[in-house]
């Protein structure tokens, strides 16, 4: 623990010591794990009050969102917009275009610095990123390429170890004198029409290379010089309309924007998700097979209720009332058909507000049942049965939809994220980028759970798991020198084996007895005496017409004696 405090102290020199003890305690409970990242890289993660607080690679120190919560000055933070954290959630790392660049000016960095991001409004980071250029370098490179690589964010596995928590709203530091006089102006207009200007300060309009930073709303916004120069009116129009639609956005507390967002997945599952056929389904599955998916297309509502909404404890209530009122408008019908276990029974396609819901353009039906069929096979969910012509294209339509096949030789295919985690070994994310068609396909049949169907005449089709057994015919030694036929697995095809033994035992006259299979509770075999191979072979293979593959042991019958 002093060793850890030592080292964080030096990690982190910007701690008081009042800070520094508070931080590392001396009699709390502290726990240290060790994880693994989807590269296989070892992390040691320290638990402080059942979250995590710090997690150490290669002997480096990195403090959590958690952590950051507590302590948001601990390091330099840039700010990124909202909408950006969905990407930097699902491994993108931040790139300059998606930085906001505060009219103070930016913190001054070196290349590799540890640093913060956080959402513009709020100065609680999101995310933990190393700086891959300086400052200067950034300015430079006109805010233009990578800037941050991410490390951790909120929402990742490593926030999913503690208590789930939200970020807290902590206001933006007032550091400029400019932003000091606009936040006094913004209390003395309040009640008054509002006055769109801008400044003709150039100190409020610093050119930079091509590029220019004009200030709005204590921020500023990077800007061609040719986009300055046209259109002034009608733009101060269009800002004054996009400023209104923002405020009345923001104006929606918490709960209305989750109405909305069960409201907008909601009808978007009933259209594009759910077929009569699936009835009756289970409410739980409805909400996370049908109405999460949803979210992810739709994704327009506030990125603070993303982990809410995953979180089935926090919002299970809230969904159940919500089906309630679904039902009260008789838009569907909930009965518990078992104990505990409600599920959707009927659904009213007819209903007014079911028409009157329009689906997003791009996202018809018919392409929704797609990209399910998509994610069904990449995200190998149990239930989907797929053909391997199917599964092949599949794999063809999804390379090139995502414009995947390598321009420089068409023989080969470039390996994505999904690709990688879904195909790929740990040992081979580093190192394989492309694979060719051939080894993709294969690659994609050996991770799916083999099944087979055996189709009987007037008889529904029998759907098993792993691949079929063929029918198993071995001879047997007995006492006296005797030999015996066995024959195994005839129920698989549809053969009663009764039925084998007694036409077997008229043919060849002799003793045919049925016998369980060892190390089997339900499955029995067919014991003659004799070498009879041949004539199971005739019986099996001209009468049944079974297919010669899916016999075994047929080599094993007797040779015939040679004809004088």
């Amino acid at each position: 623990r002093r060793k850890l405090r030592t080292d964080v102290a030096a990690a982190f020199p910007n701690l008081s010591p009042e800070q520094l003890t508070e931080f590392i305690p001396n009699k709390e409970e502290l726990n240290v794990i060790k994880i693994y990242s989807h590269k296989g890289e070892a992390i040691t993660v320290y638990m402080n009050n059942r979250n995590p607080i710090l997690f150490e690679i290669e002997k480096a120190l990195y403090p959590t969102v958690y952590t950051l919560w507590v302590y948001p000055d601990l390091l330099p933070a840039f700010s990124t917009w909202p909408p950006v954290l969905q990407k930097l959630a699902g491994g993108a790392d931040l790139m300059l275009p998606g930085v906001v660049v505060p009219s103070s000016g930016f913190p001054q960095v070196e290349r590799g610095t540890l640093c913060a991001v956080t959402l513009l409004g709020n100065r609680a980071p999101v995310a933990v990123a190393v700086a891959t250029m300086s400052t200067a370098e950034m300015l430079a490179a006109g805010m233009k390429g990578k800037g941050f690589a991410v490390l951790h964010t909120y929402t990742d596995h490593l926030w999913w170890y503690g208590d789930k928590s939200y970020p807290p709203t902590l206001a933006p530091l007032v550091t400029d004198s400019a932003e000091k006089e606009s936040a006094e102006n913004e209390e003395d207009m309040e009640g008054k029409e509002p006055v769109i200007s801008f400044s003709t300060d150039p100190l409020q309009h610093v050119a930079v290379g091509d590029l220019s930073l004009k200030e709005r709303d204590s921020c500023t916004i990077l800007m061609g010089k040719e986009e300055l120069n046209e259109n002034r009116a009608a733009e101060t129009a269009e800002d004054a309309n996009t400023e209104v639609q923002h405020e009345a956005e923001d104006s929606r507390t918490p709960q209305e924007q989750m109405d909305a967002l069960f409201n907008q997945c909601f009808f978007h599952a009933l259209k594009c998700k759910v077929k009569k056929s699936d009835l009756p389904l289970l409410t739980s599955t409805f909400l996370r097979s049908h109405m999460f998916s949803c979210w992810y297309v739709l994704g327009r509502l506030s990125l603070d209720l993303l982990a809410g909404f995953l979180s089935l404890k926090l919002w299970r209530s809230s969904f159940s009332k919500f089906l309630q009122c679904m039902q009260h408008q008789k838009i569907l019908q909930v009965k518990e058909l078992n104990k505990g276990v409600e599920s959707i029974v009927e659904v009213d396609w007819k209903h007014p507000d079911v028409k009157a819901f329009a689906v997003p353009e791009g996202f018809s039906s018919a392409s929704a049942a797609q990209d399910s069929k998509i994610k069904k096979f990449f995200l190998f969910r149990k239930g989907s049965i797929l053909s391997s012509s199917e599964v092949r294209n599949i794999i063809i339509n999804y390379v090139k939809t995502n414009e995947l096949v390598d321009e420089t030789n068409k023989n080969f295919v470039k390996v994505n994220a999904i690709l990688c985690d879904c195909l790929l070994d740990k040992s081979e994310q580093d190192e394989i980028s492309n694979l060719k068609w051939d080894d993709l396909l294969s690659r994609c049949l050996e991770r799916l759970q083999p099944l087979h169907q055996v189709t009987f005449f007037g008889q529904e089709p029998i759907v098993r798991k792993g691949n079929i057994e063929p029918i198993d015919i071995t001879i047997a030694q007995r006492s006296s020198n005797k030999k015996v036929t066995i024959i195994k697995n005839l129920e698989l095809y549809g053969l009663d084996p009764q039925c084998v033994a007694n036409i077997l035992q008229q043919k060849v006259q002799a003793s045919a007895t049925i016998t369980p299979v060892p190390g089997t509770k339900d499955r029995v075999q067919v014991q003659i005496q004799g070498n009879q191979i041949h004539h199971l072979a005739k019986m099996l293979l001209e009468e049944y017409q079974l297919p010669r593959k899916y016999i075994q042991g047929l080599e094993k019958a007797p040779k015939l004696g040679r004809k004088k």
